[in-house]
């Protein structure tokens, strides 16, 4: 074989290697943004939004579980009675059993405006269940209240107003650029 010849076959070899590589790796590409979208819509599905299943309000011993918000933050820190445990307990029930339809309908309007194919009807649909769960939450807040004694109501509004003061501090940290304590310990 003369000079000439191998390097034509060389060159050659060369040119299809790299058609190759290309295109193996082409479909590589198409296939792993198929799997991934894949794996993203099965994790939409598998995901319930908002739902918060299985925290309870008390534990067994009547210390506050893994209630965490809302606008009865602190009623853990309040000694209460089992009488007005059992009592906070089965209106927090009946209410989240009340609404759990609305819940699962803005869930569903949630996932189609995140996706963009949500229609105006449904927009105000949502809109209305918004309001209807903001006016059941109240009504259980006030139901709530009617529960504790007025010492309880006034403990409960200083506990409150700490947290409102905590979360401003943290807020002023943040914005001078100071990392709040329960940070840093993290760190």
């Amino acid at each position: 074989m003369s000079f000439k010849q191998k390097f034509i076959s060389a060159v050659t070899l060369a040119f299809a290697f790299v058609a190759f590589t290309t295109f193996v790796s082409a479909q590589d590409t198409s296939t792993t943004q198929q799997q991934d979208s894949a794996n993203k819509q099965e994790k939409r599905e598998r995901k319930e939004f908002g739902r918060r299943g299985g925290e309870r309000l008390f534990d067994k011993e009547g210390r506050g579980g893994k209630h965490h918000g809302g606008k009865m933050r602190g009623l853990e820190q309040l000694n209460l009675t089992d009488a007005q445990k059992t009592q906070i307990k089965g209106l927090m029930e009946s209410s989240r059993t009340a609404n759990q339809g609305a819940f699962q309908e803005i869930r569903d309007l949630k996932m189609k405006k995140r996706d963009g194919i949500i229609t105006t009807e449904e927009q105000t649909r949502m809109q209305q269940l918004k309001t209807q769960l903001k006016a059941s939450a109240e009504q259980t807040h006030s139901s709530i209240l009617a529960v504790l004694t007025p010492e309880q109501r006034t403990q409960l509004e200083q506990i409150k107003e700490q947290h409102k003061q905590q979360r401003e501090k943290r807020r002023e940290m943040r914005q001078n650029g100071q990392t709040p304590p329960e940070q840093q310990k993290d760190n």
